[in-house]
């Protein structure tokens, strides 16, 4: 249980209630994090228009790698819920998810390419405190990706530590996104999945 409930739907006001229609519509299921941000409707809006701003403003970095910076950043900080709908992005994409159970042990599997470790050592650089970034890890990815490379996964690392230690502060846990199961609905009602919004 969150430490902050989730915003019911029969409690939202009309902009929060579209939010988690088009949110069910894309994922099958109103994320947590977003229905407990609700109870806040500027914040609310301002990070559902920031992170569909974030999806078009990529386009250089793989989308793989990034979404391994990011699950990667996730696990480590220690969000469920963001290391169980990285997953599924994952998966969504086509991508082998079963290797990431070697994420872990990413410096020694032949799951991951050196291009992976690459973004992987960038996200560990970033997320630890201090952080220990060094200006080779910077110009071995300029190299490979530019500077708008280097400043999408920048980014992208950036922010997933921002969402992943607010869920992990506000005790947000995993929904079942990864496993393709029903999600759990994240407010308690008696209203069937279909009827609750």
């Amino acid at each position: 249980m969150p430490r902050i409930p989730a915003l019911a739907p029969q409690d939202a006001g009309p902009v929060v209630k579209l939010g988690y229609r088009m949110a069910r519509k894309q994922l099958g299921e109103v994320p947590e994090p977003f229905a407990v941000m609700a109870h806040h409707r500027k914040l609310f809006v301002l990070a559902a228009r920031h992170e569909l701003a974030l999806q078009k403003a990529m386009h250089v970095v793989p989308q793989h790698l990034v979404e391994l910076a990011v699950y990667r950043t996730a696990w480590t900080v220690g969000c469920s819920w963001c290391v169980d709908f990285g997953a599924m992005l994952q998966r969504m994409d086509g991508l082998d998810i079963d290797r990431l159970k070697e994420i872990g042990e990413f410096e020694t599997s032949d799951k991951f390419t050196e291009d992976e470790r690459e973004v992987i050592r960038l996200a560990d650089a970033m997320t630890a405190t201090p952080m220990t970034v060094t200006d080779e890890q910077v110009a071995s990815l300029v190299e490979k990706y530019g500077h708008d490379g280097v400043l999408e996964l920048t980014y992208q690392i950036s922010h997933e530590n921002q969402r992943a230690r607010m869920n992990h502060a506000l005790g947000i846990t995993d929904q079942g996104f990864s496993s393709g199961d029903q999600c759990r609905v994240p407010w308690l009602t008696d209203e069937p999945a279909s009827q609750a919004v």
